[in-house]
């Protein structure tokens, strides 16, 4: 039993276990965050966040006031009762259910790699555990900014507000529309799913090796040592005068 488990100190089985704790944690989290501004809110920032499920957080009701203005609606999740207000004008997003399904398959993947029994198995593991999650959130991204293309140039016409072109809000970067002004980036749910997959790359390169979270840890306390000692021998000025 004790050598059994200290295989899931190796870097290449450990990591994946790890990783796969934080998707699980992430999807606690708000993967995404928008923060507006706009002069009917004078000094002060509306925050939209959004999870991997359908649910929003933040100044969302605000947001919604100010996007209906445009004809711009949230995302209608269409099987369940979301948290935030839909239209009827909303496009119907059903894969935003899926989002809990990847996460929760990315991470079961995680301890079946670092399960396997063979050498073999765990090499093919990891290879194949990095390119399907590379794919399966590339592939999330990539659905994500569709369907803010299809929002944003399926205005609606009936508006307060006519006269607005179509336009493509970004996964992550500025935009604006009317006299708003957005900005969107990764939310804590985000910047763990990041910390996830950098860990299961580098168990991947790690595959070939059995080194360990130990050896790690020495390898830095070595350096840091080092460094140290570097830094308490290196001359002083003026020591030859």
């Amino acid at each position: 039993m004790r050598s059994s488990l200290a295989r899931f100190v190796e870097l290449r089985r450990g990591l994946p276990l790890v990783a796969a704790g934080l998707l699980l944690v992430a999807l606690a989290l708000p993967m995404w965050r928008i923060t507006l501004t706009a002069p009917q809110y004078p000094g002060q920032a509306l925050v939209v966040d959004l999870y991997a499920y359908p649910r929003l957080g933040g100044d969302y009701a605000e947001v919604h006031s100010l996007n209906r203005y445009v004809g711009f609606y949230y995302p209608d999740p269409v099987y369940v009762d979301p948290n935030f207000p839909v239209h009827e004008a909303s496009i119907r997003t059903l894969e935003w259910l899926l989002g809990p399904v990847a996460f929760v398959a990315v991470a079961a993947a995680g301890v079946f790699v670092a399960v396997a029994p063979t050498e073999r198995k765990l090499k093919l593991g990891l290879t194949g555990q990095l390119v399907g999650t590379v794919v399966t959130f590339a592939g999330m991204f990539a659905i994500i900014q569709y369907r803010l293309y299809q929002a944003g140039h399926s205005l609606d016409p009936n508006a307060p507000l006519t006269g607005v072109d179509g336009f493509t809000p970004p996964i992550l970067g500025s935009y604006e529309i009317a006299n708003i002004s957005g900005f969107a980036w990764f939310g804590p749910g985000g910047y763990l799913t990041i910390l996830a997959v950098a860990l299961l790359g580098a168990a991947f390169f790690a595959r070939n090796s059995t080194a360990t979270f130990g050896d790690v840890a020495r390898r830095i306390e070595g350096a840091a040592t080092g460094a140290v000692d570097r830094f308490r021998n290196r001359p002083q000025r003026g020591s030859d005068r």
